[in-house]
């Protein structure tokens, strides 16, 4: 007798899956809760977007690949400004879509204020918040 296999989920059903589990935060919201301290953004756009289009001020620069890494609260690689599970990180990256599924990992880490921003970090510069080149 053979297993029945589910069929896999297509990028854009997993995107969708990976959303309703959280709230996601729009670009003003974001700007605001970081302001007053409420929020760590953290982009996680490879270096060559970010020389492009320039980089928010004060969020921390994480690339993609080390990002569980340097916010695990426990772990050995940590970044200073990952201190506890209650910390609200806000995962930002380009457009919106690779930020979804970063927060999803750091909420399998016990991060459960994750989020990500929508529309990435162009819905950021389209709405006229702080960029440094």
């Amino acid at each position: 007798m053979s297993a029945v296999r589910e069929q896999p989920l297509g990028i854009d059903e997993l995107l969708e899956r990976v959303r309703e589990r959280y709230e996601r935060i729009e670009p003003q919201a974001a700007y605001e809760a970081a302001r007053d301290g409420e929020a760590l953004l953290v982009d996680i756009r490879y270096a060559t977007l970010r020389d492009r289009d320039g980089l928010i001020p004060g969020a921390l620069v994480v690339e993609r690949n080390e990002l569980e890494w340097r916010l695990d609260p426990r772990g050995s690689h940590r970044a200073p400004e990952a201190t506890d599970h209650d910390l609200r990180v806000v995962v930002i990256c380009n457009e919106g879509y690779a930020s979804t599924l970063a927060a999803a990992s750091l909420h399998q880490l016990g991060l459960h204020r994750a989020t990500d921003l929508v529309g990435g970090f162009q819905t950021w510069k389209a709405a006229g918040l702080p960029v440094a080149s």
